[in-house]
């Protein structure tokens, strides 16, 4: 779960208190609790939307992209060979931007369709996918300037 909460934070100490915060909804809200998902499953679901109030109350901005084409969104890029160490992604993916950040972590990370990214964060669907994109993008550009890149 802290994982997540970094993730979506992009702050160590921002994480630990969402994830403190998300005990104690948890512990709170535990009477609403339905055997239908994995209690795991109910607490993530919580983490993720403590994190997500927080960056709105620091009224992170994201993109807003409404006529991004089908085309550009569904290119294919190509296969690298090399891949960074893992820390070096991480600390690149710290770099981005919050929104991309968030989306990109939601997506990739953590295995949320496009669809639930946008109700959970108040986005249209193609917003997501245009943030995703974009956050790709970033990070190529990000890593190249770190020369790990080619």
């Amino acid at each position: 779960m802290l994982n997540t909460a970094y993730r979506i934070m992009g702050n160590r100490e921002e994480a630990e208190d969402m994830l403190q915060e998300a005990f104690t909804d948890c512990f709170r809200k535990i009477g609403t609790y339905r055997t239908d998902s994995t209690f795991g499953a109910w607490l993530k679901t919580i983490v993720i939307n403590r994190c997500i109030t927080r960056l709105r109350k620091r009224e992170a901005e994201l993109v807003y992209v409404e006529d991004y084409s089908r085309h550009e969104m569904q290119q294919e890029e190509p296969q690298e060979t090399a891949w960074p160490a893992p820390q070096v992604i991480a600390k690149a993916v710290d770099r981005l931007p919050e929104g991309y950040r968030v989306v990109f972590s939601l997506y990739l990370l953590e295995g949320y369709d496009h669809t639930e990214i946008s109700q959970i964060l108040g986005i249209s669907e193609s917003t997501s996918k245009t943030q995703y994109l974009r956050a790709k993008e970033k990070l190529k550009k990000i890593l190249s300037e770190m020369h790990i890149h080619g």
